[in-house]
């Protein structure tokens, strides 16, 4: 009965479209949720997210569950989690997601999954890191533990989608660091993010895990910048 009431006076809406979510509805509506740009990376070993690292990193599987567009639906999803705190979103993407890999990654299952951090200020600043319901989700289906401190950012900066393309690359490659054990030699480590855009926070952050003796880097993000 509560409940009713709540929804009669604050009703759901999508977090894509922002109509009011049916009964059956959760987070996005049917309609968004059917309009979504699916990138099926997971059908390819050798896809475009993949392929954005040739030459500069080595990863064993890279991959993104949608395809980001400007003034689109995963914009406005990936806006509404990463400045309105609606980690429900990064949540339900998780599991969609983590569904679709866990034949992919059976032959090469990663043993931590490694968030894209935040600078303290900036976590402070903001209250949560957007990548980090995502990873939580995805440890889950994956049965993947989640490691939240092994990747630390050492630099604050800006927001990153303020910047253009040429500016986002520049300079990020001392931004972060790792404070690591020796039970972390050897490790396969799954680094998560929210969109790949250039791939240079990525790779920075690939560098940084790299120190760590002989381990393997997959990456896997919420979706992939498309022009």
């Amino acid at each position: 009965m509560l409940k009713h009431l709540i929804n009669l006076f604050f009703p759901r809406i999508c977090a894509g479209c922002t109509t009011i979510l049916l009964t059956n509805e959760s987070v996005i509506c049917t309609s968004c949720r059917h309009n979504l740009p699916l990138t099926n990376h997971h059908l390819a070993t050798e896809n475009e997210a993949y392929k954005k690292f040739y030459g500069r990193v080595l990863v064993e599987h890279a991959s993104a569950l949608l395809y980001f567009h400007k003034k689109g639906i995963v914009q406005e999803l990936i806006h509404n989690l990463k400045y309105k705190g609606h980690e429900e979103i990064g949540t339900l993407l998780g599991h969609w997601y983590g569904q679709d890999l866990k034949e992919v990654l059976l032959s090469q299952k990663p043993d931590v999954i490694i968030p894209v951090p935040l600078h303290s200020r900036k976590y402070k600043e903001r209250g949560y890191n957007q990548v980090t319901s995502f990873g939580l989700a995805l440890s889950k289906e994956l049965a993947i533990s989640y490691n939240s401190k092994l990747l630390i950012r050492t630099v604050y900066s800006k927001t990153q989608s303020k910047k253009n393309l040429i500016g986002r690359a520049e300079g990020i490659e001392n931004l972060f660091d790792v404070t690591f054990t020796e039970s972390d030699h050897g490790k396969h480590f799954l680094l998560v993010d929210d969109v790949i855009t250039t791939g240079s926070t990525l790779e920075a952050c690939s560098r940084a895990l790299l120190k760590i003796p002989n381990v393997k880097i997959s990456i896997v993000c919420m979706a992939m910048a498309q022009s």
